[in-house]
């Protein structure tokens, strides 16, 4: 059979592998990297999170603006298909009570090992420490341990992820390459991004704690997530997914009552002792966590809140910050290869027989497993239009 290439050894490129290799074509992967699928191990790290059950029309609604022209690839690989994907490879998996999916060894090493010895089963080669240049006339060109390599490919799938933990391997180094051979490339945001504040010294002893049972806003997007105070600003499921209007800088809120209207809030207020102060107050009425009345003064005596304000502040607190933490610290990125690009395979118009597919796609979701489950979705469906191109042109 004719020789496919895919380049990039992550999630999206190890499915669109494992379907040219269904398919009955010979596949190398290649990799920059030392060894494989970097990013998904760190991710799985702290619980692999593999999709999100819930129905179909929740889970597109994650992907915004997106969801039209990723919707059909997502229908045949949501998150039912994801979670039988799973059990194929041998690896059981559990819904915990956000519906968010999980293999029951939490960690991705034990389906990723299942993963790679099912496509070295296969047949398929994976080639490490093979970083593309880019093309010689029709021949893909990589730089190698054994020096240039050349390869003429029936059918090419590019899997190089977005511009975030570069070291991992994402570093969107192939966007000149597109760029110049005629390919629209949309330039990269930051995405799923923490966000920097320069704390004062007070702050020091609440760094590493949790904000939780709170609610957070940023125009017109809510989070009920919560968030960590690190060392260098706010992080976590509660703040990524604001991060589409913080791009544009839309000011970022939080309320840290959100199961107290603020009637109820007042009604309390008045009940206080003219002996008592507002944190003897906040703690012993409202019950709120040592990190959450230290944000509460953070944030109104760095704002200048008067004190008949300061009340509504608790249900809508300013948080004053210097913006996203840089793009690299990002979970993952917005721009890359837009739809426009594209038909409707996931092949370049401008390159026939090169397929895209993974987060070097223009699309975003929040955390939640969300991500990953696109990665896969397109991996397959561009290994498929890929294997259904080569098929044709041999």
């Amino acid at each position: 059979m004719a020789q496919t290439v895919v380049i990039g050894a992550g999630p999206a490129g190890l499915m669109a592998a494992d379907q040219l290799a269904e398919h009955g074509y010979d596949v190398l992967v290649a990799e920059a990297k030392p060894s494989v699928a970097r990013k998904l191990l760190m991710a799985g790290k702290s619980g692999l999170n593999l999709t999100k059950d819930e129905p179909f029309e929740t889970l597109m609604a994650a992907y915004g603006e997106a969801a039209t022209w990723l919707g059909p690839m997502i229908a045949e690989m949501d998150a039912r298909v994801v979670q039988d994907w799973a059990r194929g490879l041998g690896q059981d998996v559990f819904t915990g009570s956000t519906g968010r999916v999980f293999p029951k060894a939490m960690k991705a090493s034990p389906l990723l090992r299942a993963w790679l010895a099912r496509l070295d089963g296969s047949g398929v080669q994976i080639k490490l420490r093979w970083r593309w240049l880019g093309w010689d006339n029709d021949e893909l060109v990589f730089e190698t341990p054994e020096g240039e390599q050349r390869i003429t490919a029936a059918a090419t799938v590019l899997a190089l992820g977005g511009a975030s933990w570069a070291r991992l391997g994402s570093d969107g180094a192939w966007a000149e390459v597109l760029l110049h051979n005629g390919v629209d490339v949309t330039p990269f945001a930051p995405a799923n991004s923490a966000v920097s504040v320069d704390w004062s010294p007070h702050m020091q002893r609440h760094h590493g704690a949790a904000l939780k049972s709170v609610r957070w806003i940023a125009g017109e997007l809510e989070s009920r997530g919560e968030a960590t105070i690190s060392a260098t600003g706010l992080e976590g499921g509660g703040v990524y997914p604001l991060t589409p209007a913080m791009r544009v800088a839309t000011p970022l809120f939080v309320d840290l009552v959100p199961d107290l209207d603020e009637s109820t809030l007042l009604g309390r207020l008045a009940l206080k002792s003219p002996k008592t102060t507002l944190s003897q107050w906040l703690k012993k009425s409202l019950r709120l966590s040592p990190q959450k009345i230290a944000l509460f003064h953070e944030m109104t005596k760095r704002g200048r809140i008067p004190a008949p304000a300061q009340v509504s502040a608790i249900k809508q607190l300013p948080i004053l910050h210097s913006g996203l933490r840089p793009m690299d610290e990002a979970i993952s990125t917005a721009g890359g290869v837009p739809e426009t690009a594209l038909d409707e395979g996931l092949m370049l118009k401008a390159l026939p027989g090169v397929f895209c597919a993974g987060e070097m796609l223009d699309w975003e979701a929040p955390t939640g497993g969300y991500l990953l489950t696109a990665c896969l979705a397109t991996g397959r469906w561009a290994g498929r239009s890929a294997a259904d191109w080569a098929r044709r042109k041999t």
